[in-house]
């Protein structure tokens, strides 16, 4: 065979294959969605046996069956032949069952007879399914009946953090599954029977399919249901065989007989398949009711009114009636009964009744403050409406459902006993108010004259006739289902205030009279009333509760009213909330005084908020309160507002001279909604305030913009508040001008962003911290990052690291000298004594609380004011954070009772574990790690005062991923080009890429004598010297350890005699083997001027240095001991912070590696 043939037998074979897995997918995945629907287990297993045909090789010659408790579930046609597949499941209480398929022909011998190896897996895999399904089935009756033992509560320091951000989500999401949990079964495929004309008069000149998405569309309904028209018998078998559908609808034209008997044979082959009819011709009504009682299978019959609604309502009849059991159970759904032997009434009925309640319902969630999805969700919550038309049925279904009952409508004339019964609907109505009193009845009837029995039950009547009918169900809907706004009463019935809202709703249960009270809880219209806006948590609360269950009304009240707001505060909690004077001083919640972006700022505050209070991060962390700070955030609208208002946007384009443009911002107004909130937000706090900016491109994950923008920070002590209003106004407006600074305008070119791209929004936050005298600043101050790229001892880069000091943050993010520590190892000294001395926190910042009048055009600092370490020690913050160093010994003792110069380590705290620091930092970053899937960052504050139950507290203010090279640079073994390599370094530090060094001062290996290190320690001095004067950093290379204090072990330099070199490299020698230090001598210097340095073990296999290259570069200077060469392009330097590697490479090319 030639290729040419062969290929496309080949692709033919492929494609095949294919087509039968997708098969078999098909089948799992529409099991699986039968499953889900709940329906009783004879009926399922029926469903699942008709779709199992289609998923084999050869369909149009395959039957099944199934067997389970002694009954039999077969294909229509079905038949046993030789060729045949088996599997036996077993359930719970050990019942057996199985699965059979039969092939009616002989095929080629496959894997299993004719059977592939995929075919079993598929049979074996639904056999598990339909197993899973009856166990939980049976065991939803055991459970009914047996009490369900308490989970046992894990201990959260050993769950991982993947469970527990699965936990999170699950809290978070579990108002939500209420929902998801509701109506289960949807009808997805209608298969409708109809001959072409009726067809066509149905379609009204094929606007059916648009008229069904309408419906659908308004109510905001997302499965519309795919409608399949067949119009004959053979054409209806062949569908049904090959797919699964959830309803069929036959309609009944000029020739009635024919769809009848095709109704009869459908359900004599799909006994479960819902099966309606829909008679085009009110007059063959009496027809299909003699059909019935001779025995006809349908499941109800409809008459087409002309509109496409009908459809809508009996696709929803049918949803209602098979989810009824599972809704009333889960969500206490209520249910509305409709008494009614009329199809021609009820087909009208039905579909204006449901319009009604979608309608309702979606207006009675459309003012909760959620996302469109909780809402289309929560329209699940609407009551089912279940249809029986004749008194037998409907006492069937009062009987189950009398809990969930919303009410019943009747009609007065029906079938009892097998015959119409004229008072029926009367005699119903009549026994239901003597079982439940309170259920809202109506009573309907084309004969004005029934009025009167209506009357004599205290039930609504309704003329089936009337011109309002629609108007006349709708009032009765909304006044006694708890559709529509809440109107109290008085126990004469007297309306006394209308609730429009839940905020009104809360508000006038505190005021209104208490028999208004009385009335509304004795006829249960609280619970109607929630459970109709799908507050279901609620609803269920108040539901069982009586009158007689409390002391008194005012307990009652009291009772009502808390519940309600412990549901909105714990809706509330981890949330961004519209601004409420009541919600601005609860830190379980961001308050959100504009619309709008809250910035990157904004989001990662409002993600901690809902880490803690959502989360309940602290639940991981005993013996210390994680918090965060009050905080609002003005959203982005109101800086568009702002700019437009005040004509600055033309402004900002002339005008580059930042101080001119910071008046122009200052002399601009904010808008009177935001004036008026922050006016009652200053008097709900007292502390300090941080005015920080949070910008559309603000820690984002493309560009750091961290320290581009403003932050100030306010006393907010000032005793005329006007002038507290005024400073906080001009703060705002000073964020907002940031934008446009020169190292921001600076900054965005070098990114190539575009400025006018750019919008503020603005953080308000409490500072984290107590007052000290005239000072105010927390005890402690840190970031800490998930990566540690300078690992020193046993560390590893994932232990990562954190950066603390005393008082404000603005100490440790400028840089200045903090204490560095790895929170895996927090007990660990990574510097000496006397350098942890020479490198101690000399001074600290907090908030100048004696500053009244600021003149915020001063700078970020105008708030605030630089003490020495000894007034912390003064004011009693010293006490954990500081120890003594004993000049005589070298030693340092914690504490502060013996004199001496003092150093601050933290040692009560991170050695003798005052408070839980380290551990904390450490679960916190891996939280955030994890939630953020990136390398993160975490800025915090600690105030060591104690509460009651002996806890510090933790504020974390911020969390952003860490970016570009603070993320890692990878470097992958196929980017290292043996030929441009000069340096490969095994065991390095720092991270990321340097791309503009060109000079290398190493010390020439026929030139190194450890007698002599002192004299090179010398010349490199001279040559650093040099370095610095012409501004020229470089990489420095030599043999053993730098900075050592043993001459014998390397060159014995301080950190001066070589600050100006960008890497280190510490190499060995023939006759010189490596003891490699990787900086400890001068570990502060190297981390917080981020430089490289690297051990090179040549000998060792842990390195390579290719003299040949570096011998071939021009000589810049030739000393006794080192030699000073440079590249003619910078050479480029990549270290990776993660693996511990680095190499140095030529440039040969223009572009970054």
């Amino acid at each position: 065979m030639d290729e040419s043939t062969h290929i496309p037998h080949e692709y033919k074979r492929l494609l095949h294959e294919q087509q039968e897995r997708v098969k078999e997918l098909s089948c799992i995945n529409q099991t699986t969605y039968i499953l889900k629907e709940g329906k009783p287990i004879e009926e399922t297993l029926q469903q699942i046996v008709l779709l199992l045909p289609s998923a084999w090789q050869y369909p149009e010659y395959t039957e099944a069956r199934i067997r389970f408790q002694g009954k039999t579930f077969e294909t229509p046609e079905f038949r046993e032949t030789a060729w045949k597949m088996f599997q036996e499941f077993d359930t719970i209480d050990n019942e057996k069952g199985s699965i059979e398929i039969f092939y009616t022909q002989e095929f080629s011998i496959e894997n299993e007879g004719p059977f592939l190896k995929e075919e079993r897996d598929l049979i074996s895999n639904i056999a598990s399914l339909v197993t899973g399904y009856i166990n939980s089935y049976k065991a939803r009756d055991i459970i009914r009946m047996s009490q369900i033992p308490q989970e046992a509560e894990e201990d959260p320091a050993n769950i991982s953090s993947r469970k527990l951000l699965q936990k999170f989500l699950e809290r978070h999401n579990a108002e939500r599954d209420v929902f998801h949990d509701l109506q289960p079964f949807k009808v997805k495929e209608i298969l409708l029977v109809a001959n072409l004309y009726d067809a066509y008069s149905i379609e009204g000149e094929g606007r059916f399919s648009d008229l069904m998405l309408g419906e659908y569309h308004q109510l905001s309904l997302t499965s519309l249901p795919r409608v399949t028209g067949v119009s004959s018998e053979d054409e209806a078998f062949t569908r049904l065989k090959a797919r699964h559908y959830d309803m069929v609808i036959i309609m009944i034209g000029v020739h009635k007989e024919n769809p009848v008997l095709l109704c009869r044979k459908i359900k004599n082959l799909y006994p479960y398949l819902p099966t309606f009819l829909l008679l085009n011709n009110p007059a063959d009504v009496p027809y299909i009711m003699e059909q019935k009682n001779l025995g006809v299978p349908f499941d109800n019959y409809f008459v087409w009114t002309g509109e496409s609604k009908v459809f809508f309502a009996m696709v929803n009849l049918l949803e209602d009636k098979v989810n009824v059991d599972n809704d009333t159970r889960k969500g206490l759904t209520r249910v509305i009964l409709i008494v009614e032997d009329s199809a021609e009434y009820y087909s009208s009925y039905l579909p204006m009744l449901y319009t009604l309640v979608m309608e309702q319902t979606r207006n009675l969630i459309e003012d909760v403050s959620t996302d469109e999805l909780y809402k289309v969700l929560k329209l699940r919550a609407r009551p089912k409406i279940l249809l029986a038309s004749n008194w037998e049925d409907a006492i069937t279904v009062f009987n189950k459902y009398k809990d969930s009952l919303l009410c019943v409508i009747s009609d007065m004339r029906f079938p009892k006993n097998g015959s119409i019964h004229d008072t029926a609907g009367f005699e119903l109505l009549e026994h239901i108010k003597k079982d439940s009193p309170n259920i809202p009845t109506v009573l309907q009837s084309a004969d004005p004259q029934n009025a009167k029995y209506a009357f004599t039950l205290k039930s609504n009547f309704i003329n089936k006739n009337s011109e309002s009918l629609l108007q006349d169900l709708k009032s009765f809907i909304n006044y006694y289902l708890g559709f529509g706004h809440f109107v109290y009463r008085d126990n004469k019935g007297r309306q006394i205030a209308v609730a429009k809202s839940m905020k009104e709703f809360e508000a006038y249960l505190e005021t209104v009279p208490e028999d208004s009270l009385a009335y509304h809880a004795m006829k249960n219209h609280f619970s109607l009333w929630l459970m109709a806006r799908g507050e279901v948590k609620i609803a269920k609360l108040i539901n069982p509760i009586k009158v007689s269950d409390f002391n008194s009304l005012r307990e009652l009240r009291e009772f009502l009213i808390d519940i309600i707001r412990k549901r909105r505060k714990e809706a509330n909690k981890g949330r961004v909330v519209t601004f409420e004077s009541s919600a601005v001083i609860d830190e379980t919640n961001v308050v959100s005084l504009a619309g709008g972006s809250l910035g990157g700022k904004g989001r990662g505050l409002a993600f901690i908020n809902t880490l803690i209070y959502s989360f309940e991060l602290g639940r991981l962390l005993p013996g210390i309160n994680i918090k965060a700070p009050v905080t609002a955030i003005i959203g982005t609208d109101e800086f568009d507002m702002f700019m437009e208002r005040n004509h600055l946007w033309e402004v900002v384009k002339e005008e580059k001279d930042f101080a001119v443009l910071q008046r122009r911002f200052l002399e601009g107004s904010l808008s009177y909604t935001l004036e008026k909130e922050l006016r009652v937000y200053l008097k709900n706090v007292e502390k300090p305030l941080a005015v920080r900016s949070s910008s559309l491109f603000e820690d984002s994950l493309s560009q750091p913009f961290s320290g581009i923008f403003g932050t100030y920070l306010l006393p907010n002590n000032h005793p005329d508040f006007e002038m507290r209003l005024r400073q906080l106004s001009e703060a705002v407006k000073l964020v907002f001008s940031s934008i446009y600074s020169r190292s921001a305008r600076t900054y965005f070119e070098a990114i190539s962003y575009k400025i006018e791209l750019e919008k503020m929004a603005v953080v308000i936050q409490e500072v984290a911290g107590n007052r000290f005298g005239d000072a105010y600043y927390p005890h402690i101050s840190g970031t800490a990052q998930s990566f540690n790229f300078y690992p020193v001892s046993h560390m590893k880069p994932q232990d990562g690291f954190a950066v603390m000091a005393v008082g404000l943050g603005h100490y440790v993010v400028e840089g200045e000298r903090a204490f560095r520590f790895s929170p895996a190892y927090p007990d660990l000294d990574i510097v000496s004594h006397n350098d942890l001395y020479r490198n101690s926190q000399v001074h600290f910042y907090a908030v100048d609380m004696n500053k009244k009048d600021l003149n915020l055009l001063e700078g970020e600092n105008a708030g605030l004011i630089s003490l020495d370490i000894s007034a912390a020690e003064e004011h009693g913050t010293l006490n954990h954070s500081a120890s003594v160093m004993n000049p005589d010994n070298d030693t340092i003792n914690p504490g502060l009772d013996t004199p001496g110069p003092r150093v601050v380590n933290f040692a009560d705290i991170l050695k003798y574990n005052y408070v839980p620091l380290a551990p904390t930092i450490r679960t916190i970053l891996d939280v955030v790690t994890e939630a953020t899937g990136n390398p993160s960052e975490i800025e915090f504050a600690v105030d060591l005062n104690k509460d009651k139950d002996g806890n510090a507290s933790f504020y974390l203010l911020q969390i952003k991923p860490l970016v570009g090279s603070g993320a890692g640079y990878e470097i992958t073994p196929e980017s290292i080009e043996g030929e441009d390599l000069i340096i490969e370094s095994k065991k390095a530090m720092g991270n990321g890429i340097i791309e503009n060094l060109s000079d290398l001062i190493f010390l020439e290996p026929a030139k190194f004598d450890n007698l002599q290190t002192l004299q090179m320690a010398e010349e490199i001095d001279r040559m650093n010297e040099k370095m610095l004067r012409e501004g020229r950093s470089y990489i420095l290379v030599g043999p053993g350890r730098w900075g050592t204090k043993d001459k014998f072990l390397g060159i014995p330099v301080v950190w001066p005699q070589i600050c100006n070199a960008k890497v280190i490299v510490e190499i060995d020698l023939p006759d010189f083997h490596l003891d490699a230090s990787l900086g400890s001598h001068f570990f502060h210097n190297v981390t917080s001027m981020n430089v490289g340095y690297f051990s090179v073990n040549v000998s060792g296999n842990r390195g390579i240095v290719n003299w040949d290259i570096i011998n071939d570069q021009s000589v810049i200077e030739h000393g006794t001991y080192f030699r000073h060469i440079r590249f003619d392009k910078p050479v480029i330097v990549r270290m990776d912070g993660k693996k511990g590697i680095a190499v140095i490479s030529v440039n040969r090319k223009n572009e970054r590696l």
